[in-house]
């Protein structure tokens, strides 16, 4: 089983300004390159306060790099529908030639109807467009030339530049948890990324079934491994004890789950449906989620209890889960409980 660190930023970055939260995030990664974790993942998020400091997983994961070793740097994930796939693949050229090969890509289609600022013309049809544009992105990685408009409207055909250091890009595909995505990962050979959160340990298990029935009955593709990988996100804190578990994680992820349902309730995609909770509500769907949470799904506990948690993961056919640790807690708290994991990984 890999080990990751997936931020995701919950807390409003702009009580301590933006520079305090880059450096944080440096400390971290830079403690789990030095503990021997797998991969850092950093999102795309835009006009939000939960990720408010994501706006760009390239250009961070580039300034991760050149401060690392060893550690993957990874998006989860990039909104493919925002950006023209030349783009993408030029950006992420330059990380991967930083880093020396250690760069890696989830392609999400986007949910939130705010982030489409930047491109509204792309939000009805998002999904289609990332799966297309994902194959696209494959072939400009392999240096393949192709057919665009200029701005003359003439077409004209291109070769992506900078070429990567490595020869295949590492693709992910990222799920919010709808079946049919796991079976379109599967089918375009791509691994996927998903979260433990929102779904029971028996769906979860189905979707990893289909996912790999799909991806075994898929044409191979430049640069897919023989087998996908499947990275599960779940919020992470290993304590002294569960009891010290808890008490320091509970109130940050509580905060940060009412964060997310008033961040789903301002999407105008989805209809409103959490628009009319009041301020009782939201806490009371809170404290069910996370007493739900520590049930199942999450690395909240003691090392005891993170280790129970993990082998279950791997019983599924999960093969990386990515510990997402920015949820509120303090830097120092973080970094304590990723020495307490990396700990644990050892012992396994």
């Amino acid at each position: 089983m890999d080990l990751s660190v997936m931020f995701f930023g919950a807390d409003d970055a702009s009580t301590v300004g933006h520079a305090a939260k880059y450096d944080d995030i440096l400390t971290i990664t830079k403690a789990a390159d030095r503990l021997g974790f797998t991969a850092v993942w950093t999102p795309e998020r835009h006009f939000q306060q939960v990720g408010q400091v994501f706006p760009s997983p390239a250009l961070l994961s580039a300034a991760l790099a050149v401060a690392t070793e060893r550690i993957h740097v990874r998006a989860g994930s990039l909104v493919l529908p925002l950006h023209h796939p030349l783009r993408v693949a030029e950006d992420w050229a330059v990380v991967d030639n930083l880093s020396r090969g250690r760069a890696g890509v989830s392609v999400a289609t986007g949910w939130h109807s705010k982030d489409f600022v930047l491109a509204p013309g792309a939000y009805e049809d998002r999904r289609e467009r990332a799966f297309r544009d994902l194959a696209l992105l494959r072939r400009l990685w392999a240096g393949e030339a192709v057919e665009f408009t200029d701005g003359a409207g003439e077409p004209v055909t291109v070769t992506s530049q900078p070429r990567p250091y490595s020869d295949h890009l590492p693709l992910w595909t990222t799920t919010s948890g709808s079946p049919a995505t796991w079976v379109a990962a599967g089918r375009m050979r791509t691994n996927i990324l998903a979260a433990t959160i929102g779904q029971t340990r028996e769906e979860l298990a189905g979707k990893i079934g289909a996912y790999r029935d799909a991806y075994d009955g898929a044409p191979e593709q430049p640069g897919s491994p023989p087998r996908g990988t499947v990275t599960l996100m779940a919020h992470t804190y290993v304590g002294e004890t569960d009891e010290h578990a808890t008490e320091r994680a509970g109130g940050p992820l509580k905060d940060y789950l009412r964060s997310y349902v008033a961040q789903t309730a301002a999407n105008k995609g989805g209809a409103g449906r959490a628009a009319a909770l009041s301020d009782e509500q939201l806490g009371t769907l809170a404290e069910f989620a996370f007493q739900r949470y520590l049930t199942w799904g999450s690395l909240l506990g003691s090392a005891e209890t993170c280790r129970k948690n993990l082998s279950d993961l791997a019983d599924m056919g999960c093969d990386e889960v990515a510990c997402f640790v920015d949820f509120g807690l303090g830097v120092d708290e973080v970094l304590a409980g990723l020495e307490r994991l990396a700990e644990l990984r050892e012992d396994m």
